[in-house]
């Protein structure tokens, strides 16, 4: 496709769906995305790569909203079970919880934002360009470094009653789960 601009034709786009190593004159997204110099390029290598670490970080984000939301209402229920002891009522009881409109409309805004930039990310993918495919890992990887720092709580009890004098040992890992780019 030529795009005329009044001083002469620029250069037509190079798109392909088969895998393709294009540089110069490759197009992403739109007619408007065209690389037109070797730098352009590799700033769009870097900025596909920032854009996956930028998904990394929303999905944390979200993930650590949800957990937030989560500590704010056991707080509130350590409370109200702490004055209902008091109170002299006992026995157990189940409690539902519910997000209020609030905590779900900013669960929601978070949650269309990584949808979204995963979407892009995946339509940058469906260009087949190993440079692109290539940033895309590569920002996946520097996302989940600087991201999703796994954290463990590790319980150690010595068990005095085994014979073996082994000790018991429990983890809880806490780290993002979701490996696929599209589908978090």
């Amino acid at each position: 496709m030529s795009h005329g601009h009044g001083l002469g034709t620029a250069n037509e786009c190079k798109v392909s769906m088969l895998w393709n190593w294009y540089t110069v004159d490759a197009c992403f997204l739109s007619s408007s995305w065209q690389i037109t110099t070797n730098g352009t390029f590799a700033a769009t290598c870097i900025g596909v790569m920032l854009m996956v670490v930028v998904l990394e970080a929303l999905r944390r984000i979200g993930k650590e909203y949800d957990a937030h939301v989560l500590r704010e209402f056991q707080a509130r229920l350590a409370a109200l079970s702490a004055s209902s002891s008091e109170q002299g009522v006992g026995g157990p009881t189940s409690v539902t919880f519910k997000a209020s409109p609030v905590q779900q409309l900013v669960r929601s805004v978070i949650h269309a934002a990584t949808f979204g930039l995963a979407y892009i990310i995946m339509l940058l993918a469906m260009y087949y360009n190993g440079y692109i495919i290539i940033s895309i890992i590569i920002g996946a990887g520097l996302g989940k470094f600087f991201c999703d720092w796994m954290t463990a709580s590790v319980t150690v009890n010595k068990d005095s009653g085994r014979k073996d004098g082994n000790m018991c040992v429990g983890a809880n890992t806490n780290g993002v789960e979701e490996p696929s780019v599209c589908c978090g």
